[in-house]
């Protein structure tokens, strides 16, 4: 199940890059301004909490160590709870594009540039990760 769980993390971890990616090259960057309303700030704590998890859970997977994986565990609860305000805010935005709710006047947000798919996916991944992370550190599945 570890590897499994490492296999899901970095399929997660590459899809979140490809968003992040996406975000970046149509002005995510410029916060403070009508081009997104995801701060830079949160996106980057998402993404430099995850990459931090990813990093705990592969001396976990090399050591074997419990204490690793619990605290990968705590990792993911933070990480998961930034993605789901980013999420929030990727919805609200896009169901108030796609109902023309915004004035003729806005500009097109940053995050709207990111299609459906790689959102959803990176949310399955996600999910399924924090799954087998969890049943790993409460030794589910260990002889």
């Amino acid at each position: 199940m570890p590897i499994a769980a490492l296999i899901t993390w970095v399929i997660t971890a590459a899809l979140g890059t490809y968003m992040v990616a996406t975000w970046r090259k149509h002005g995510g960057l410029q916060s403070g301004s009508a081009t997104t309303h995801l701060p830079p700030v949160r996106v980057f704590t998402h993404l430099g909490l995850a990459v931090v998890g990813l990093l705990v859970w592969i001396v976990f997977v090399v050591t074997g160590m419990a204490v690793w994986a619990w605290v990968a565990v705590a990792d993911l609860v933070l990480v998961a709870l930034l993605g789901a305000i980013l999420v929030r805010r990727w919805i609200v935005d896009g169901r108030q594009a796609m109902s023309g709710a915004a004035s003729a006047s806005s500009v097109e947000l940053a995050e709207q540039h990111i299609a459906r798919a790689p959102v959803v996916l990176h949310g399955v991944f996600a999910s399924i990760t924090v799954v087998l992370v969890l049943l790993t550190a409460l030794g589910v599945g260990t002889g």
